[in-house]
């Protein structure tokens, strides 16, 4: 099958690459070209008897695509619409939605009943709400029949798979008899994990999935992630926390008013001179601006590291490092991460990476 290659820095469809990010067959694994989304309903400011219908457009002529190969994180603010947009590339529709735009998977055009025919067999969601398991059945039937079987996997095999899921995620065979009301909100996250893998999918879409994970389970979740685009697959990582996007992904959609407003590389998040739009630009500022700001500007460099690929691309099999302030490949201390510190305190930073055995110039 024929792949595109190309360069870190090459730009297409309003949006740079990713090094190792390919176009599987020559084409995106998923695009999404002018996608609007909106609501009829009735005017919340009128009294009750004199309210009239009006039409709410949340998503408007939104482009993202997802290559073979990467992980896109779509960065905005909580309540923003990003779920909106993960619903609706799955096909979920609510009855007073009105949806325009082209959505093509793996090179196909898709209508909404394709969209509804890949939910679950080419593309998986991890939901942000826990809410989205079934309360009357238990755990392990959701995850075993989450997804459509496939020919010639027989029932054995399926609950094999789930217990080899539940086992990695640390949930005792136990759980698959219990009932979602009987999980606590970590485990119930990491059911909802194990049905999004259960099967083989090309894309994941992952709203939200770390919330409620201690540490080392939001790690795996992520290598998990990491290994599934390393093997083909491409992920839709949907989160508000930019610095979470900036360690795992290879790319970066700014979600705005609606819409995304840039598509980059992370790389570009070195410099506020590689980024082109103004919001994006002051996502920067908002993260290294204060730091970069005083007399140390070393100091900001070394924060930028933390959250670029600057510190070296990590293997799938050491991700951990990302998160514990050590070199993906040597496991030497790297730099500090901006949650360690508070960003507009540079002398601060400097004692952290003191303690880190980080020394600047």
């Amino acid at each position: 099958m024929h792949e595109l290659h190309h360069h870190a820095h090459d730009s297409h469809h309003h949006h740079t690459h990713a090094p190792d990010s390919y176009h599987g067959g020559g084409h995106h694994l998923l695009q999404v070209e002018g996608l609007s989304v909106g609501f009829r309903m009735y005017d919340t400011d009128a009294s009750f008897f004199l309210a009239k219908q009006r039409f709410v457009e949340v998503v408007h002529d939104l482009s993202i695509s997802v290559h073979s190969g990467e992980i896109v994180a779509v960065v905005g603010a909580s309540g923003s619409g990003k779920s909106l947009l993960a619903d609706t590339i799955m096909g979920i529709f609510e009855p007073n939605a009105t949806v325009r735009g082209r959505v093509w998977f793996d090179g196909e055009p898709c209508d909404a009943e394709q969209l509804s025919r890949l939910r679950g067999n080419g593309i998986s969601l991890v939901p942000q709400s826990i809410a989205s398991l079934d309360p009357l059945m238990k755990v392990g039937r959701q995850v075993r029949g989450f997804g459509r079987a496939a020919r010639g996997v027989q029932r054995g095999g399926r609950a094999a798979r789930q217990r080899e899921l539940f086992e990695r995620y640390g949930l005792a065979s136990s759980v698959e008899e219990l009932y979602p009301h009987e999980l606590s909100g970590g485990m119930a996250r990491r059911v909802l994990l194990a049905c999004a893998l259960m099967d083989n999918p090309r894309v994941i879409i992952a709203d939200e999935p770390t919330p409620g994970l201690d540490l080392e389970l939001a790690v795996r979740a992520l290598d998990d992630f990491r290994a599934f685009a390393d093997g083909g697959g491409g992920v839709m990582l949907i989160t508000h926390d930019i610095e979470l996007a900036l360690r795992v992904a290879d790319r970066v959609a700014v979600f705005q008013d609606g819409t995304i407003v840039e598509e980059t590389a992370v790389e570009n998040f070195a410099s506020p001179d590689t980024l082109q739009h103004p919001f994006t630009k002051e996502l920067w500022h908002a993260l290294f601006g204060s730091v970069r700001s005083n007399e140390r500007p070393e100091l900001a460099d070394a924060a930028v590291a933390q959250c670029t690929p600057s510190c070296g691309s990590y293997p799938s099999s050491r991700p951990e490092g990302r998160f514990l302030g050590l070199s993906p490949q040597s496991g030497a201390p790297c730099a500090p991460s901006l949650t360690d510190v508070d960003r507009g305190d540079a002398a601060q930073l400097e004692e952290v990476c003191s303690e880190k055995g980080i020394t600047h110039a």
